[in-house]
């Protein structure tokens, strides 16, 4: 079977964000036939179109980093009811300049956890209807809006609560397959 190169986005800067815990869970549940990287965001500058005839080192980095993987999953928490800033701007500098977008077809996933009850909900939602525009496939099912309580998740990345635990191990199963079928009906050299 086909293994996948998967980039992960932690759309939280904070270096202790229970997003990166959760990233780390992920990876943890995952099928093996899924390998992660880390894309971080962290050093990006303010993306401006000045920037287009050419990037900085930095940004060029990035952007060939999401060329360099099958598959995204983003990781992200939820700011003012909408995406962290820092998460927007990551996209804009891999989507730009026009015409050389590096999330066109290819499939990603969005998933998150905050304190509150409806666990990054809204941020989701926005982010899909960027990813949409970015021509990114989207795993659309199941949602996983994770409501995080002290110890859910411990610094190894082990999920204490094994009805969660399974619900994630399933949720990254079908992004598993959702990527097969994805590579399936869009191949990658058509």
């Amino acid at each position: 079977m086909t293994t996948f190169k998967v980039g992960y986005l932690v759309g939280s800067l904070a270096k202790e964000s229970i997003n990166r815990k959760l990233a780390k869970a992920l990876i943890g549940l995952a099928p093996e036939h899924l390998e992660f990287t880390e894309i971080p965001i962290r050093d990006l500058p303010l993306y401006s179109y000045d920037y287009d005839a050419d990037f900085p080192p930095v940004a060029r980095a990035f952007k060939d980093a999401i060329g360099g993987v099958d598959a995204v999953l983003f990781v992200t928490p939820e700011y003012n009811r909408s995406i962290p800033g820092g998460l927007k701007n990551a996209i804009d500098w891999a989507s730009r300049p026009y015409g050389q977008n590096a999330f066109t077809r290819k499939p990603s996933a969005v998933i998150g956890t905050s304190p509150g009850a409806i666990g990054t909900a809204v941020a989701q939602q926005q982010l899909r209807s960027v990813l949409s525009f970015c021509n990114s496939p989207q795993m659309n099912a199941p949602e996983a809006y994770i409501q995080f309580k002290p110890g859910l998740i411990t610094d190894e990345g082990e999920v204490t609560n094994e009805s969660t635990a399974e619900f994630l191990r399933k949720y990254m199963a079908e992004f598993h397959q959702f990527i097969v079928r994805v590579y399936t009906a869009l191949p990658r050299n058509a």
